[in-house]
Protein backbone atom coordinates (compact mmCIF):
# COMPACT_ATOMS: atom_id res chain seq x y z
CA UNK A 1 0.00 0.00 0.00
CA UNK A 2 2.84 2.31 1.25
CA UNK A 3 4.26 1.72 -2.24
CA UNK A 4 1.15 2.63 -3.96
CA UNK A 5 1.05 5.81 -2.78
CA UNK A 6 4.80 6.54 -3.25
CA UNK A 7 4.33 5.95 -7.11
CA UNK A 8 1.68 8.24 -6.95
CA UNK A 9 3.94 11.11 -6.38
CA UNK A 10 5.69 10.75 -9.94
CA UNK A 11 6.74 13.51 -12.28
CA UNK A 12 3.63 13.45 -13.84
CA UNK A 13 1.54 14.57 -10.43
CA UNK A 14 4.46 16.97 -9.65
CA UNK A 15 3.88 18.72 -12.88
CA UNK A 16 0.19 18.67 -12.54
CA UNK A 17 0.97 20.46 -9.18
CA UNK A 18 3.79 22.87 -10.39
CA UNK A 19 1.38 24.00 -13.37
CA UNK A 20 -1.41 24.29 -11.03
CA UNK A 21 0.71 27.25 -8.92
CA UNK A 22 1.86 28.29 -12.08
CA UNK A 23 -1.70 29.34 -13.39
CA UNK A 24 -2.21 31.57 -9.68
CA UNK A 25 1.61 32.48 -9.37
CA UNK A 26 3.46 33.40 -13.20
CA UNK A 27 6.63 33.39 -11.59
CA UNK A 28 6.75 29.98 -10.90
CA UNK A 29 9.67 28.18 -12.60
CA UNK A 30 8.01 24.75 -13.91
CA UNK A 31 10.81 23.27 -15.49
CA UNK A 32 13.24 24.38 -12.66
CA UNK A 33 11.26 23.11 -9.85
CA UNK A 34 10.56 19.42 -11.43
CA UNK A 35 14.62 18.85 -12.30
CA UNK A 36 14.80 20.27 -8.25
CA UNK A 37 12.83 17.53 -7.39
CA UNK A 38 12.51 14.26 -9.48
CA UNK A 39 16.18 14.35 -9.43
CA UNK A 40 18.56 11.45 -9.02
CA UNK A 41 18.20 11.04 -5.38
CA UNK A 42 14.29 10.37 -6.15
CA UNK A 43 13.65 6.54 -7.22
CA UNK A 44 15.54 5.96 -3.54
CA UNK A 45 13.21 7.97 -1.62
CA UNK A 46 10.32 6.50 0.21
CA UNK A 47 6.49 8.28 0.33
CA UNK A 48 7.61 10.48 3.26
CA UNK A 49 10.58 12.00 1.89
CA UNK A 50 9.29 12.36 -1.04
CA UNK A 51 6.54 15.12 0.02
CA UNK A 52 9.22 16.80 2.39
CA UNK A 53 11.57 17.10 -0.79
CA UNK A 54 8.20 18.60 -2.71
CA UNK A 55 8.07 20.81 0.12
CA UNK A 56 11.58 22.23 0.43
CA UNK A 57 11.52 22.93 -2.82
CA UNK A 58 8.34 24.75 -2.81
CA UNK A 59 10.23 26.42 -0.46
CA UNK A 60 12.57 27.55 -2.64
CA UNK A 61 10.37 28.33 -5.34
CA UNK A 62 7.20 29.95 -3.94
CA UNK A 63 7.73 33.85 -2.77
CA UNK A 64 10.10 34.30 0.12
CA UNK A 65 7.78 36.07 1.79
CA UNK A 66 5.86 33.37 3.82
CA UNK A 67 2.66 35.52 4.09
CA UNK A 68 3.10 35.37 0.22
CA UNK A 69 4.06 32.14 -0.23
CA UNK A 70 0.51 31.59 1.88
CA UNK A 71 -1.33 33.68 -0.46
CA UNK A 72 -0.61 31.42 -3.45
CA UNK A 73 -1.30 28.45 -1.89
CA UNK A 74 -4.55 29.64 -1.18
CA UNK A 75 -5.53 30.26 -4.36
CA UNK A 76 -3.91 27.03 -5.42
CA UNK A 77 -6.38 24.92 -3.43
CA UNK A 78 -9.36 26.32 -4.80
CA UNK A 79 -8.95 24.74 -8.15
CA UNK A 80 -6.39 22.08 -7.39
CA UNK A 81 -7.53 18.68 -5.99
CA UNK A 82 -3.93 16.42 -7.27
CA UNK A 83 -2.47 14.11 -4.47
CA UNK A 84 0.19 16.73 -3.97
CA UNK A 85 -2.20 19.00 -1.61
CA UNK A 86 -0.68 17.27 1.15
CA UNK A 87 2.60 18.94 0.97
CA UNK A 88 0.61 22.23 1.68
CA UNK A 89 0.44 21.47 5.48
CA UNK A 90 4.11 20.03 5.43
CA UNK A 91 4.92 23.35 4.03
CA UNK A 92 3.18 25.42 6.94
CA UNK A 93 5.01 22.71 9.37
CA UNK A 94 8.38 23.15 7.53
CA UNK A 95 8.57 26.77 7.11
CA UNK A 96 5.90 28.75 9.64
CA UNK A 97 6.71 27.43 13.23
CA UNK A 98 8.53 30.44 14.09
CA UNK A 99 6.79 32.97 17.07
CA UNK A 100 6.12 35.44 14.50
CA UNK A 101 3.98 33.37 12.10
CA UNK A 102 1.91 31.63 14.41
CA UNK A 103 -1.42 33.12 13.84
CA UNK A 104 -0.59 32.86 9.92
CA UNK A 105 0.73 29.02 10.21
CA UNK A 106 -2.47 27.71 12.90
CA UNK A 107 -5.27 29.67 10.37
CA UNK A 108 -3.46 28.13 7.39
CA UNK A 109 -3.33 24.48 8.81
CA UNK A 110 -7.78 25.19 9.48
CA UNK A 111 -7.75 26.00 6.25
CA UNK A 112 -5.89 23.46 4.30
CA UNK A 113 -7.20 20.62 6.48
CA UNK A 114 -10.52 20.54 4.85
CA UNK A 115 -8.70 19.91 1.36
CA UNK A 116 -5.56 17.33 2.58
CA UNK A 117 -5.58 16.90 5.95
CA UNK A 118 -3.24 18.77 8.62
CA UNK A 119 -3.39 15.96 11.08
CA UNK A 120 0.87 15.38 11.15
CA UNK A 121 1.66 18.86 10.62
CA UNK A 122 0.01 20.15 13.75
CA UNK A 123 1.89 17.68 16.08
CA UNK A 124 4.88 19.38 15.93
CA UNK A 125 3.14 22.57 17.26
CA UNK A 126 1.85 21.04 19.97
CA UNK A 127 4.76 19.31 21.24
CA UNK A 128 6.56 22.97 20.73
CA UNK A 129 3.69 25.07 22.63
CA UNK A 130 1.44 22.40 24.29
CA UNK A 131 -1.08 24.83 26.09
CA UNK A 132 -1.49 27.16 23.54
CA UNK A 133 -2.02 24.47 20.79
CA UNK A 134 -4.19 22.43 22.65
CA UNK A 135 -6.53 25.54 23.75
CA UNK A 136 -6.64 25.93 19.39
CA UNK A 137 -7.41 22.08 18.90
CA UNK A 138 -10.24 22.83 21.00
CA UNK A 139 -11.97 25.83 19.42
CA UNK A 140 -11.41 23.79 16.34
CA UNK A 141 -13.43 21.04 18.23
CA UNK A 142 -16.21 23.08 17.36
CA UNK A 143 -16.02 23.91 14.09
CA UNK A 144 -18.83 24.07 11.70
CA UNK A 145 -16.46 22.28 9.51
CA UNK A 146 -15.71 18.07 9.91
CA UNK A 147 -12.62 18.47 8.51
CA UNK A 148 -11.83 20.92 11.43
CA UNK A 149 -13.14 18.98 13.85
CA UNK A 150 -11.91 15.63 12.76
CA UNK A 151 -8.43 17.49 12.91
CA UNK A 152 -9.12 18.73 16.30
CA UNK A 153 -9.01 15.19 17.43
CA UNK A 154 -7.04 13.63 15.03
CA UNK A 155 -4.00 15.94 15.21
CA UNK A 156 -3.47 14.97 19.50
CA UNK A 157 -3.83 11.17 19.10
CA UNK A 158 -0.71 9.74 20.99
CA UNK A 159 0.76 7.53 18.73
CA UNK A 160 -0.21 8.62 15.30
CA UNK A 161 0.86 6.14 12.75
CA UNK A 162 3.02 8.46 10.73
CA UNK A 163 3.13 11.25 13.02
CA UNK A 164 5.48 12.42 15.42
CA UNK A 165 4.73 10.65 18.96
CA UNK A 166 3.09 13.12 21.74
CA UNK A 167 5.09 11.40 24.45
CA UNK A 168 3.32 14.12 26.61
CA UNK A 169 0.00 12.38 25.79
CA UNK A 170 1.09 8.93 26.50
CA UNK A 171 2.33 10.05 29.82
CA UNK A 172 -1.10 12.21 31.05
CA UNK A 173 -3.86 12.39 28.10
CA UNK A 174 -5.86 14.86 30.39
CA UNK A 175 -5.59 17.69 27.66
CA UNK A 176 -7.21 15.60 24.90
CA UNK A 177 -10.05 14.82 26.94
CA UNK A 178 -12.16 17.59 26.46
CA UNK A 179 -12.09 17.46 22.94
CA UNK A 180 -13.46 13.81 23.36
CA UNK A 181 -16.11 14.85 25.25
CA UNK A 182 -16.85 17.73 22.98
CA UNK A 183 -16.87 15.36 19.71
CA UNK A 184 -18.17 11.72 21.88
CA UNK A 185 -21.94 13.06 19.56
CA UNK A 186 -20.41 14.19 16.67
CA UNK A 187 -22.37 13.15 13.63
CA UNK A 188 -20.21 12.71 11.48
CA UNK A 189 -18.78 9.26 10.59
CA UNK A 190 -15.06 10.82 9.93
CA UNK A 191 -14.79 12.52 13.55
CA UNK A 192 -16.74 9.42 15.31
CA UNK A 193 -13.81 7.26 13.46
CA UNK A 194 -11.21 9.57 15.05
CA UNK A 195 -12.36 9.92 18.48
CA UNK A 196 -12.47 6.23 18.26
CA UNK A 197 -9.01 5.87 17.51
CA UNK A 198 -7.72 8.59 19.85
CA UNK A 199 -9.76 6.32 22.74
CA UNK A 200 -8.02 3.22 21.29
CA UNK A 201 -4.46 5.22 21.78
CA UNK A 202 -4.77 6.17 25.06
CA UNK A 203 -6.76 2.98 25.65
CA UNK A 204 -2.76 0.92 25.17
CA UNK A 205 -1.38 3.43 27.93
CA UNK A 206 -3.96 3.86 30.50
CA UNK A 207 -6.53 1.04 30.00
CA UNK A 208 -8.38 2.32 33.56
CA UNK A 209 -9.05 6.10 32.33
CA UNK A 210 -10.55 4.53 28.82
CA UNK A 211 -12.63 1.85 30.66
CA UNK A 212 -14.05 4.15 33.01
CA UNK A 213 -14.99 6.71 30.24
CA UNK A 214 -16.26 3.81 28.22
CA UNK A 215 -18.78 3.15 31.55
CA UNK A 216 -19.55 6.87 31.75
CA UNK A 217 -20.52 6.78 28.20
CA UNK A 218 -21.75 4.11 26.81
CA UNK A 219 -25.69 3.69 26.69
CA UNK A 220 -26.49 7.40 26.33
CA UNK A 221 -26.35 8.05 22.45
CA UNK A 222 -26.28 5.43 19.82
CA UNK A 223 -23.14 7.53 17.96
CA UNK A 224 -21.06 7.55 21.54
CA UNK A 225 -21.81 4.22 21.53
CA UNK A 226 -19.68 3.07 18.58
CA UNK A 227 -16.86 5.13 19.26
CA UNK A 228 -16.81 3.70 22.68
CA UNK A 229 -17.04 0.07 21.17
CA UNK A 230 -14.08 0.74 18.72
CA UNK A 231 -12.12 3.22 20.63
CA UNK A 232 -12.24 0.02 23.14
CA UNK A 233 -11.20 -2.70 20.50
CA UNK A 234 -7.73 -3.14 21.97
CA UNK A 235 -8.79 -3.84 25.26
CA UNK A 236 -11.85 -6.06 23.97
CA UNK A 237 -9.06 -8.37 21.93
CA UNK A 238 -6.55 -7.95 25.54
CA UNK A 239 -9.79 -9.71 27.19
CA UNK A 240 -10.19 -6.42 29.83
CA UNK A 241 -12.62 -7.98 32.43
CA UNK A 242 -14.27 -4.35 32.98
CA UNK A 243 -14.70 -3.35 29.26
CA UNK A 244 -16.02 -6.80 28.35
CA UNK A 245 -18.66 -6.05 31.00
CA UNK A 246 -19.83 -2.83 29.50
CA UNK A 247 -21.14 -4.73 26.55
CA UNK A 248 -22.01 -7.76 28.27
CA UNK A 249 -19.29 -9.66 27.48
CA UNK A 250 -18.54 -10.92 30.79
CA UNK A 251 -19.64 -14.33 30.99
CA UNK A 252 -17.29 -16.66 29.33
CA UNK A 253 -18.49 -20.19 31.89
CA UNK A 254 -21.79 -19.79 30.78
CA UNK A 255 -20.71 -20.60 27.38
CA UNK A 256 -20.11 -24.58 26.83
CA UNK A 257 -17.54 -25.54 23.89
CA UNK A 258 -17.75 -28.75 22.15
CA UNK A 259 -15.52 -30.06 19.25
CA UNK A 260 -12.49 -27.64 18.58
CA UNK A 261 -10.77 -29.07 16.13
CA UNK A 262 -8.30 -28.33 13.14
CA UNK A 263 -8.64 -30.59 9.75
CA UNK A 264 -4.91 -31.01 9.49
CA UNK A 265 -1.67 -31.23 11.62
CA UNK A 266 0.03 -29.15 9.29
CA UNK A 267 0.09 -27.41 5.99
CA UNK A 268 2.77 -25.40 4.52
CA UNK A 269 3.45 -21.68 3.61
CA UNK A 270 0.76 -20.09 1.44
CA UNK A 271 -2.26 -22.57 2.44
CA UNK A 272 -5.09 -22.48 4.52
CA UNK A 273 -6.09 -24.51 7.81
CA UNK A 274 -9.62 -24.95 8.89
CA UNK A 275 -10.87 -25.01 12.17
CA UNK A 276 -14.23 -25.98 13.58
CA UNK A 277 -16.05 -26.16 16.88
CA UNK A 278 -19.43 -25.47 18.23
CA UNK A 279 -21.33 -23.60 21.42
CA UNK A 280 -24.17 -23.65 23.21
CA UNK A 281 -25.37 -21.84 26.48
CA UNK A 282 -28.25 -22.58 28.29
CA UNK A 283 -29.40 -19.37 28.94
CA UNK A 284 -29.61 -16.03 27.50
CA UNK A 285 -26.11 -15.37 26.64
CA UNK A 286 -23.98 -12.61 24.76
CA UNK A 287 -20.91 -14.19 23.26
CA UNK A 288 -18.06 -12.41 21.57
CA UNK A 289 -15.80 -14.83 19.75
CA UNK A 290 -12.04 -14.26 19.12
CA UNK A 291 -9.40 -16.57 18.30
CA UNK A 292 -5.43 -16.01 18.28
CA UNK A 293 -3.08 -17.14 16.14
CA UNK A 294 0.71 -17.92 17.46
CA UNK A 295 2.68 -17.13 14.89
CA UNK A 296 6.41 -17.51 14.66
CA UNK A 297 8.91 -15.04 14.03
CA UNK A 298 12.06 -14.37 11.83
CA UNK A 299 13.55 -15.24 14.84
CA UNK A 300 12.17 -18.25 16.29
CA UNK A 301 10.06 -16.51 19.03
CA UNK A 302 6.44 -16.39 18.99
CA UNK A 303 3.81 -13.85 18.64
CA UNK A 304 -0.14 -13.63 19.00
CA UNK A 305 -2.66 -11.97 16.77
CA UNK A 306 -6.09 -11.33 17.50
CA UNK A 307 -8.84 -12.28 14.57
CA UNK A 308 -12.66 -11.70 15.96
CA UNK A 309 -15.21 -14.38 14.82
CA UNK A 310 -18.49 -12.81 15.81
CA UNK A 311 -20.02 -10.98 18.30
CA UNK A 312 -23.98 -12.88 18.91
CA UNK A 313 -27.16 -12.98 21.54
CA UNK A 314 -27.79 -16.77 21.96
CA UNK A 315 -31.38 -17.55 23.01
CA UNK A 316 -31.87 -19.92 26.19
CA UNK A 317 -30.67 -23.50 24.80
CA UNK A 318 -29.34 -23.31 21.47
CA UNK A 319 -26.20 -24.16 20.04
CA UNK A 320 -24.12 -22.90 16.95
CA UNK A 321 -21.54 -24.39 14.49
CA UNK A 322 -18.68 -22.88 13.43
CA UNK A 323 -16.36 -23.50 10.66
CA UNK A 324 -13.32 -20.58 10.05
CA UNK A 325 -10.69 -20.76 7.56
CA UNK A 326 -6.81 -18.56 8.45
CA UNK A 327 -4.72 -18.18 5.04
CA UNK A 328 -1.19 -18.42 5.62
CA UNK A 329 -0.19 -16.73 2.30
CA UNK A 330 2.69 -13.89 2.73
CA UNK A 331 1.23 -10.53 2.44
CA UNK A 332 2.17 -7.49 2.39
CA UNK A 333 1.73 -6.62 6.17
CA UNK A 334 2.91 -10.16 7.34
CA UNK A 335 5.23 -12.83 6.35
CA UNK A 336 5.44 -16.21 7.52
CA UNK A 337 8.19 -18.25 8.96
CA UNK A 338 7.83 -22.04 9.21
CA UNK A 339 7.90 -23.71 12.62
CA UNK A 340 5.02 -25.15 14.95
CA UNK A 341 1.97 -22.74 15.34
CA UNK A 342 -0.89 -22.42 17.14
CA UNK A 343 -4.46 -20.96 17.65
CA UNK A 344 -6.58 -20.72 20.27
CA UNK A 345 -10.47 -20.14 20.63
CA UNK A 346 -11.49 -16.89 23.20
CA UNK A 347 -14.60 -17.36 24.26
CA UNK A 348 -15.97 -13.73 26.16
CA UNK A 349 -12.23 -13.01 26.71
CA UNK A 350 -11.20 -16.16 28.21
CA UNK A 351 -8.95 -18.93 26.40
CA UNK A 352 -11.18 -22.00 25.61
CA UNK A 353 -8.37 -24.32 23.89
CA UNK A 354 -5.54 -24.34 22.14
CA UNK A 355 -4.48 -26.36 19.14
CA UNK A 356 -0.95 -26.90 17.64
CA UNK A 357 -0.11 -27.55 13.86
CA UNK A 358 3.24 -27.10 11.96
CA UNK A 359 3.57 -24.44 9.41
CA UNK A 360 6.01 -25.83 6.76
CA UNK A 361 8.58 -23.90 4.05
Amino acid sequence: MVEAFKNLLNEKTIRELAEAIKSVYNSFQVEEFLKSTVDETWDGLELKARGRKITENLGKFLPQSYSAALDVIDKVVLNYNGFGMFCFPDFVEVFGQDETNWDLSVAALGRYTQYSSSELAVRPFIIKHEDRMMAQMRVWSKSESEHVRRLSSEGCRPALPWGVALNSFKKDPAPVLPILEQLKTDPSETVQKSVANNLNDISKTHPDLVAKLARDWYGKNERTDWIVKHGCRTLLKQGNCDVLAIFGYDDADAVEVDGFALDTPSISIGDDINFSFSISVKDVTKVRLEYGVDYVKANGKRNRKIFQISEIALKAGSKKDYTKKHSFADVSVRKHYPGMHSITLIVNGAERGTLDFELNA
